[in-house]
């Protein structure tokens, strides 16, 4: 039997990327936005994604798919998605949260997956395969070291430096820039208009600035948003997860060294065992390695 056919799917909150593989070759290779086609229905969803990876494919189905789906946060979630995508496609068919693309992308399979980019979250598996999230409440509530969370908690931080009278930290100045305002007080108010994470996400790259510039607010704002990752972690490993390996990746933490350094030294600080990896590949090469994985199974047992 020659080399299969296979798909993998990242679906992030920004962005969605579709790749198509055989015997380790790259057929096909696409990125879209995932508000595109993505409308949070289930079998709206299901249908409009089988067809984009058929239509990647060449207009057949390939001999297995794995979607890794921002949003997915539950074993039912992801089923449920599986099931709507499997009525519509051929083939084997896995859906997983986005974050366990992370170590099977850098070669790895087990350990805890961590996403930082429009959201965040951290996923692991149980020995018997059930999920174990800690995160991806979304950016009003959480999403802490995410773009837009990072830009939410710089903005608590300008106010209450001006609260405080200390108005004069690199950091106001950077974002007032990005926003294009001349008024701190502004801030808030375009937040509750905008009340959109991936608008305010592009503005993540002036918090990181500042902290290059010497903001002790923007150090203060990364490294607390790399201490709650790491919790996540801790969160996850007192729920039993294997932390022997740590993965991170997404477009922020891709991105930008200060996070990750500080997210190393906040994990070393709640799993000093972990070893960390911070994923420069794209994540979909992990749903490649799984639908790999799945189809050799597949021969294995057939």
């Amino acid at each position: 039997m020659g080399p299969h056919l296979i798909a993998g799917v990242d679906i992030g909150g920004t962005k969605t990327r579709m790749m198509a593989s055989r015997g380790g070759e790259t057929l096909a290779d696409r990125t879209l936005a995932t508000d595109s086609w993505r409308i949070r229905e289930v079998e709206t969803d299901a249908a409009a994604l089988a067809a984009l990876v058929r239509s990647l494919c060449g207009g057949v189905d390939p001999a297995a798919t794995v979607v890794g789906a921002h949003g997915c946060d539950t074993d039912d979630q992801c089923r449920a998605f599986q099931a709507g995508l499997a009525r519509h496609l051929g083939g084997i068919v896995q859906v997983v949260n986005d974050s366990e693309l992370m170590a099977p992308a850098a070669g790895r399979f087990g350990g805890i997956g961590v996403v930082v980019g429009t959201g965040s979250i951290a996923v692991a598996r149980t020995p018997d395969g059930r999920m174990l999230a800690a995160g991806g409440w979304g950016w009003i509530l959480g999403d802490e070291g995410s773009a837009p969370a990072l830009v939410r908690d710089a903005a608590r931080a300008v106010r209450g430096a001006i609260d405080r009278g200390t108005p004069d930290d690199p950091l106001t100045d950077a974002l007032m820039r990005a926003l294009g305002i001349d008024d701190p007080t502004m801030m808030g108010r375009l937040l509750n208009e905008t009340r959109n994470g991936v608008v305010w996400g592009q503005y993540a790259s002036a918090v990181f600035a500042a902290a290059d510039a010497g903001s002790p607010l923007a150090i203060g704002v990364i490294e607390d948003g790399a201490t709650a990752l790491a919790a996540l972690v801790g969160i996850l490993i007192a729920r039993g997860a294997d932390a022997r390996s740590v993965v991170a990746g997404g477009g922020v933490i891709a991105e930008q060294p200060r996070l990750v350094q500080a997210f190393r030294a906040a994990v070393a600080a709640v799993s000093p065992a972990s070893d960390v990896v911070v994923l420069h590949d794209p994540p979909v090469l992990g749903a490649l390695a799984l639908a790999e994985r799945a189809v050799h199974a597949a021969d294995q047992t057939s």
